[in-house]
């Protein structure tokens, strides 16, 4: 049985220490010969790192990595290019400086290749480098890994001044691309976020941007066949593990793990939660341990943005990207929180949606903790715990002294804030983390409700108000007939009007009412 490859990046070092590599070879390929420039954006632990190391070992004419592989009788390995490799994760910007930093790699990388470089400032090293490799060994193969690492590490608001300064160093440091396309075989940068064109490669009007290419929508992630195919060995260890059939086991994963497409068709697996699943033989999510989306989550919290399902976009939407002009719906997509469910190949329109449960999951817990402020709190789980039990028991009065007790630990420019937007978001995804059945904003004939919550023999539909009653709240309930359509539903109909206060720093009246 073949080992499982967590975190190797090295295409030599996956193949030579027997490890599983899903074989790309035949995309890589066609991509290699139908083009020059291309940019591609996936999320985080994707295989873009792995990916790009592929395609460097295919160019210096690796032959022996790639026996028994698709592209073995595929490729002239008779003829060999020179690659330049940048990898911003592994360029120390962050102690020396962007601009100091690439002179550093820049100084090593023609070392390795036995370069002399005669100028001193960033571009001009970088065109230099590449002619007289060209010169030296041929037309020169450029992989930049995590382009935008530079510019994302510093978008919080005490370093966002460095995130601009590197992002016009980067500017000037890509801009040497366009006139020295007589020197180049391939350019492929990849990263997580995909920035204006006019922000970063003002100068490449060429760049292919394969990131929506229904071609290239499975370039990186495993297919539902080459899970099965690839990992048909593990699958059978953590069958004879959890006590399940294979089937069971492939519905678990499709469901955890699964979802993620960029064409609205094709859906891949996640490789990390793959790879951790099949380590740890048990279903977790491993996509919320792996870190916090800091900035992500502020940015969302200043525009009371909570309910992203089923949002409406367009491919155009994902060029307008710029760091002054932060557009969340391309934010939660590029990384990775959002996938397309949905796309009109005539208009360019899609509908987004969370991938699968896992990042379902992450993105309440991100959301509950960074809201309720519950982080240093050692009795979360359980309280969510017993909010789920609350209502299943039909115990309201407990469900509104849990709700309560999350919101006493807003922070006081919440209050001063004033915003039923952050309520509203809070309670949608605490309800939505339980797994119950809650529609937000509940359309019916006569307008919507706020919430509506469904256990298996009740019906609870709210309607917030804030700073006025909860009276008018339930009022609103009645009168506009929002429990009419669940009146079928052979279970117990109960209104609830909530009103948020700000004197009270949280709810002061809950009306309840059967209907």
């Amino acid at each position: 049985m073949k080992e499982l490859p967590i975190g190797i990046q090295s295409f030599s070092e996956l193949i030579e220490g027997g490890h599983i590599y899903v074989d790309k070879t035949e995309l890589i390929n066609q991509m290699t010969r139908s083009g020059k420039f291309y940019f591609l954006s996936r999320p985080r632990r994707f295989g873009k790192s792995l990916l790009l190391n592929t395609i460097k070992s295919l160019f210096e004419g690796k032959k022996s990595l790639f026996a028994g592989l698709w592209i073995e009788d595929q490729w002239d390995w008779s003829k060999t290019n020179p690659v330049l490799h940048f990898s911003f994760d592994a360029i120390s910007y962050d102690q020396l400086g962007l601009e100091a930093a690439l002179l550093q790699e820049l100084a090593a990388q023609a070392q390795a290749f036995q370069v002399t470089l005669q100028y001193s400032d960033i571009k001009s090293q970088f065109k230099e480098l590449i002619q007289k490799l060209h010169e030296k060994y041929g037309k020169v193969v450029l992989l930049i890994d995590e382009y935008d690492k530079p510019i994302i590490d510093f978008l919080e608001k005490h370093t966002f001044e460095k995130a601009k300064a590197n992002r016009e160093i980067l500017r000037s440091f890509y801009s040497v691309l366009k006139s020295s396309d007589d020197h180049l075989r391939l350019v492929f940068i990849t990263g997580i976020s995909k920035f204006a064109q006019v922000s970063i490669f003002s100068h490449l009007n060429n760049l292919n941007d394969i990131t929506l290419n229904e071609e290239y929508a499975n370039l990186t992630g495993y297919t539902q066949e080459e899970l099965e195919q690839y990992f048909d060995d593990h699958l059978n260890v953590v069958q004879t593990k959890l006590k399940a059939t294979r089937q069971q086991i492939l519905d678990g994963m499709r469901e955890w793990y699964n979802g993620y497409s960029w064409d609205g068709i094709q859906r891949v697996y996640n490789p990390f939660g793959v790879l951790r699943f099949f380590s740890v033989k048990r279903f977790n999510n491993f996509w919320f341990s792996s870190g916090s989306p800091k900035f992500l989550i502020e940015q969302m919290r200043k525009v009371d943005f909570f309910e992203v399902e089923n949002i409406h976009a367009n491919n155009t939407t994902f060029e307008r990207f710029d760091i002054e002009n932060i557009d969340l719906t391309s934010l939660l997509f590029q990384t990775g929180y959002l996938t397309v469910k949905e796309l009109d190949l005539w208009s360019g329109d899609m509908i987004l949606d969370y991938p699968n449960k896992e990042v379902r999951q992450s993105m309440y817990l991100f959301l509950i903790d960074d809201l309720a402020k519950n982080a240093h709190r050692t009795d979360t789980g359980l309280t969510i715990r017993n909010l789920k039990q609350a209502f299943e028991a039909a115990d309201l009065a407990q469900v509104r002294e849990i709700l309560n007790s999350l919101l006493a630990d807003l922070p006081s420019e919440v209050f001063e804030k004033k915003s039923e937007g952050l309520y509203h978001g809070l309670l949608h995804v605490v309800f939505k983390f339980l797994g119950m059945h809650i529609q937000s904003e509940v359309h019916s004939a006569r307008g919507r409700a706020d919430a509506v919550v469904q256990t298996a023999s009740e019906v609870y539909i709210f309607e917030f108000k804030f700073n006025k009653t909860a009276s008018e709240a339930l009022a609103q309930i009645r009168e506009k007939g929002y429990a009419d359509k669940y009146r079928n539903a052979g279970k117990k109909l109960t209104g609830i009007g909530v009103n948020f206060s700000t004197e009270a720093r949280g709810i002061d009246e809950w009306v309840e009412e059967s209907f």
